[in-house]
């Protein structure tokens, strides 16, 4: 898949951003919007403790329509129970007066601390004119919506006559049970809201899904798919290749912009008995704080390696038959290290990215997961989180 050289909105979709006060000085409000009312479809997190607004989010989608969406970084409107609904949709009724749209037409994300009353006064102040502001540039979108991320991330690419463009967000906090923090896709392909709700959820399943900075699944996470229309029919099977391509690119982007990575650590697994089985293993390597910290610190310790797999306890293995690499290098065969040169792997883990791959030689099925090193960066920022 080719992606573009700079990330660009499909036809018909813009975006503003702005501080309100809820940061400093940094972007703290971002609005998407579409010239038209879009077909869409979302995926929200499955964690017990869910925000408002994924919980207004799972209503609004029900209509299969989207207009806008409107996202406020630093507080998350979570743990805030009734005042919580009550802001959520006060949020998405001022996006919809400034839109001109309604707000059942509105979805609407905040992300960054959680257990603070969202300041709903600002954003309803805050919002006033920003449809003067639209722009064509996704990046501007994606600079409000950051919280730890270093930078903001956008990434289009073309399907067909259509565009597809990912904007998201996140950085820690972060083994998605549906998708990641937040994840906006505009294209202006044409699909029904219930073709595009499983085009999304079969891309979601081997990218974000796959995904894991730190093991934690947020109670804010949104995948949304908005779909205008505006350049016709796309052919299914290409749509659904590059829509997987850009979410899988997403995936990576985020996993190497962890809070405190340094490189992307992607594990592909192998000849399992089952693709469940491949995702386990998968994970439990991108997982171990071991595996992570034997990247951070270049150690080719490839008994890291087999303990990680060792221990999925309901996986289908045959130690005999299992064998690993580290960024083509051989490191396990038969279940037992091999010899290998152990400073030309130190300079490859030294890279980015690193890339592990197992075979389990039990069955047909594989699957890939994204994650990072853990470094003392991860540590220094969640360690003051709160008031940062």
């Amino acid at each position: 898949m080719v992606f573009d050289e700079k990330p660009r909105f499909p036809h018909g979709f813009r975006c503003a951003a702005r501080n309100i006060g809820l940061k400093r000085d940094a972007p703290d409000l971002s609005l998407f919007v579409s010239d038209v009312d879009a077909a869409a479809a979302a995926v929200f997190t499955r964690n017990r403790f869910p925000g408002a607004p994924v919980i207004l989010g799972r209503e609004t989608i029900r209509g299969g329509r989207l207009r806008a969406i409107l996202a406020n970084s630093r507080i998350s409107n979570v743990a805030m129970g009734e005042r919580g609904l009550q802001d959520a949709r006060r949020m998405a009724a001022a996006a919809a007066r400034e839109v001109g749209t309604f707000p059942d037409l509105v979805l609407v994300s905040s992300t960054g601390v959680i257990g603070l009353p969202l300041p709903i006064e600002k954003i309803e102040s805050g919002i006033g004119g920003m449809m003067a502001d639209l722009c064509e540039d996704p990046l501007v979108g994606a600079a409000g919506i950051m919280t730890t991320d270093t930078y903001p991330k956008a990434l289009s690419c073309s399907a067909g006559s259509a565009t597809i463009t990912v904007v998201a967000k996140g950085a820690g906090m972060i083994e998605p049970n549906m998708a990641t923090m937040l994840a906006y896709i505009f294209t202006d392909a044409e699909f029904t809201p219930e073709r595009l709700d499983a085009l999304l959820r079969d891309a979601v399943h081997i990218s974000f899904n796959m995904l894991s900075i730190d093991t934690d699944t947020s109670t804010s996470d949104t995948c949304a798919i908005l779909a205008s229309g505006r350049a016709g029919r796309v052919e299914e099977p290409v749509f659904r290749d590059a829509l997987a391509a850009a979410c899988v690119r997403m995936a990576e982007m985020l996993a190497r912009d962890g809070e405190g990575a340094t490189r992307l650590l992607r594990v592909t697994v192998g000849r399992a008995e089952t693709e469940q089985q491949a995702r386990t293993v998968a994970k439990s390597l991108v997982n171990s704080p071991l595996v992570k910290t034997m990247a951070r610190g270049a150690d080719p310790n490839v008994g890291r390696i087999l303990m990680a797999i060792g221990k999925c306890l309901d996986v289908t293995l045959h130690p005999a038959g299992t064998s690993a690499s580290i960024n083509g290098v051989p490191v396990i065969e038969g279940g037992l290290r091999v010899a290998f040169d152990e400073e030309a792997l130190r300079a490859e883990l030294r890279g980015d990215p690193i890339d592990i791959e197992v075979d389990l030689a039990v069955g047909r099925a594989g699957a890939t997961a994204f994650g990072c090193d853990l470094t003392e960066g991860y540590v220094a920022e969640n360690a003051s989180y709160y008031s940062s």
